[in-house]
């Protein structure tokens, strides 16, 4: 019969209680890993139903600036202005590292496009225009979509932000390289939210 020694028992146990520590700490890494990853393609498919919306806004644009050029002879500056960002905003991938550029645009744009509805009001004849309302009844609609899908990616950043910055999973973040992502914020101009019955009384 062989006998254990004591000496060799408590190699053996030491080995086991280490051999058990390190496949719990490698579960716990790969979970931070794993659950990193998952945060990441959440923040990823709620950029991607942004785009969705912006160009939804996009495409709307050409149509409201062609009907409204028709009347507002005086507003050429601001329509050039309104298409150049668009041209810009629409040729951008939203990525992380070209999302706060979009954001900045499309507070931009939201911006220009306000001050387009305030300055409607001094043309009557485009107030009563049926084609200019419906488009903007279009446009108030696309904006609160938009809206919807700020909040969706704002918490989807709020939460990979959170797993980013806080220790334990801040260290397995560091090591793959990630960063912080910015919130998308609209602007003080871009809060009031348009609507197209304001401008058609």
């Amino acid at each position: 019969m062989t006998y254990i020694n004591e000496g060799d028992f408590t190699i053996m146990i030491t080995t086991l209680v280490l051999l058990v520590i390190a496949v719990v700490i490698a579960l716990a890494l790969y979970g931070m890993y794993t659950r990193l990853i998952q945060l990441k393609n959440k923040v990823k498919e709620a950029m991607s139903g942004i785009d969705v919306q912006l160009n939804k806004r996009y495409s709307l644009i050409p149509n409201i600036l062609t009907i409204a050029n028709k009347f507002m002879e005086h507003e050429r500056e601001l329509f050039q202005s309104i298409t150049e960002l668009r041209s810009q905003a629409s040729s951008i991938r939203s990525t992380q590292d070209t999302i706060a550029k979009k954001i900045d645009l499309d507070n931009q744009i939201a911006s220009k496009m306000g001050q387009l509805m305030v300055n409607v009001e001094n043309y009557p004849q485009l107030k009563s225009d049926q084609t200019m309302m419906n488009a903007m009844q279009t446009y108030s609609e696309v904006e609160e979509h938009i809206a919807a899908a700020r909040r969706f990616y704002n918490s989807a950043v709020n939460e990979i932000n959170n797993a980013i910055e806080i220790f334990p999973s801040s260290i397995i973040a560091g090591m793959l390289g990630m960063k912080v992502y910015p919130f998308f914020e609209a602007n003080e101009a871009a809060r009031q939210e348009i609507n197209a019955s304001n401008y058609f009384n």
